[in-house]
């Protein structure tokens, strides 16, 4: 006796694979133009930290409001990626024009966290607050979208968090460790 599963089930099973392989697509692509971008394989990468933490947060806003991982929340997953990344771009971005100016590591983190606060807080804002009459949504029709806004609105939060405290962090610590590294092939040669 065999059974298959079909159908509509099957199609969902189908397009979150699909959906799945178009985020890793995307966050490769992402990284790569970054990466052309600042010159750098380690900036991306402290860009990019703040996606787990911002997947964590789709987690957590579904399970809050009880929404179900639809086709339309891993939609906001994937354009939560390139909002993600952007906050994400203004602060490292700024840090490193502060050490071209001649700031030391900890003094370029500290003043691209005050300047670019603001931009970073109005982006998720204005973003978190667009999309809430479409996460809050009880009209006809609207609950095949409220997954999209909710998706969106937790990983966003839960990102700029993240981009704000640990992407500053971070950087300091990869700075510093390949500040230490050149030193030694400095002593060494």
């Amino acid at each position: 006796v065999e059974y298959k599963i079909g159908g509509s089930v099957q199609e969902q099973a189908d397009s979150f694979k699909d959906l799945f392989t178009a985020m890793m697509m995307g966050v490769l692509l992402v990284y790569l133009v970054m990466a052309a971008q600042f010159e750098s394989l380690i900036d991306p990468f402290i860009i990019m930290f703040s996606i787990p933490f911002a997947i964590v947060g789709v987690v957590w806003a579904l399970l809050l409001t009880g929404t179900i991982l639809s086709i339309n929340a891993f939609i906001g997953l994937i354009m939560l990626v390139g909002i993600v990344v952007n906050n994400g771009i203004v602060l490292i971005d700024y840090t490193n024009l502060m050490r071209a100016r001649g700031l030391s590591v900890s003094e370029a983190v500290v003043v691209s966290g005050r300047r670019r606060l603001r931009p970073v807080l109005m982006t998720a804002l204005t973003t978190i607050f667009g999309l809430l009459p479409l996460a809050l949504s009880t009209s006809e029709g609207s609950e095949s979208w409220v997954p999209l806004g909710v998706t969106v609105i937790g990983g966003l939060f839960a990102s700029t968090v993240i981009t704000l405290v640990f992407v500053p962090t971070l950087y300091s610590i990869f700075e510093e460790k390949l500040k230490g590294k050149r030193l030694f092939r400095e002593l060494e040669d």
